[in-house]
């Protein structure tokens, strides 16, 4: 009986090692990645919830800093700088604060990460960017505090803080075109077949420099391997830039041996563009 004993509670010792209570947080964690152009943005930010409380003027306060969530720091990262209301903010990872009042909204990009919601002493030589911008009434109700990156363009988006019946928004400028050129001047260097085409192909896209466009995709075709066919989606992007151009006559020969080649690989998608080109260019 002694050894059922000793053996019994030898058991309950380890089951109460072992065991943890798990219980949902009342405000959980998110994460947020967001490639805009060619600038990572992150934000990692927890999430309170209404639970019938009247947020706005009563649960944050008008007037007062909030820490924009809750818990630890709502934290946002950008690869590059970015310009917010005509303002550069370095790359790097800032503390995301915010001043709400009940006409207009001051969004803070604070240089110190390691606080638990609100520095205990607050330093205006560690803001980074202040910006301030307008809210907007929404007609339905948002119960979850949500940060969200939207409007996405190759040059810019927008950072949406939503709760309750309000919406604020703030628009940021990646340097897309700066990053991507010094890439391909980079890549001129020594440049393959794929980054020629990847440099005419976004000169192209960016209504840059066609001539350079023009000029790197013939580059692309002359890299193609001697007894090889000449890649059908590189054809296709030397018509669009004659197209663009004023070479619509050249650039309906181009898409006449695109089509031949997509044919040949059966992707019927650019047999339908090249199709659908030829046809538009010929009416001009």
């Amino acid at each position: 009986m002694k050894k059922l004993l000793i053996a019994g509670a030898i058991v309950l010792g380890c089951l109460t090692g072992t065991a943890q209570v798990r219980t949902p947080m009342a405000s959980p964690n998110a994460k947020i990645e967001q490639t805009v152009g060619l600038t990572d943005v992150k934000i990692d930010y927890s999430r309170p919830s209404a639970r019938g409380r009247s947020v706005y003027g009563e649960l944050v306060p008008f007037g007062k800093l909030w820490r924009t969530g809750a818990n630890a720091n709502t934290l946002i990262s950008f690869s590059e700088d970015v310009v917010i209301a005509g303002k550069t903010l370095p790359k790097g990872e800032y503390a995301l604060y915010t001043l709400p009042k009940a006409d207009s909204w001051d969004i803070i990009f604070y240089k110190d990460t390691n606080n638990w919601g609100l520095p205990e002493k607050w330093d205006e030589n560690k803001e980074a960017l202040r910006a301030t911008v307008k809210p907007e009434f929404l007609s339905k109700n948002v119960e979850t505090f949500t940060l969200n990156i939207a409007d996405l363009d190759n040059d810019y988006a927008n950072l949406e803080l939503s709760w309750e019946r309000t919406k604020v928004t703030l628009k940021f400028e990646v340097p897309t075109k700066k990053v991507a050129i010094k890439s391909i001047e980079t890549a001129m260097a020594g440049p393959s077949a794929s980054d020629y085409f990847a440099a005419a192909q976004y000169y192209y896209q960016s209504d840059a420099d066609m001539n350079k466009a023009l000029d790197w995709v013939n580059n692309a075709i002359a890299k193609t391997p001697q007894g090889q066919d000449v890649p059908y989606y590189i054809l296709r992007q030397k018509s669009l830039i004659q197209a663009k151009m004023g070479d619509k006559k050249g650039a309906i020969e181009t898409a006449k041996q695109s089509l031949a080649g997509a044919e040949k690989a059966n992707n019927f998608d650019y047999v339908k563009m090249n199709k659908d080109s030829i046809l538009e260019w010929s009416r001009k």
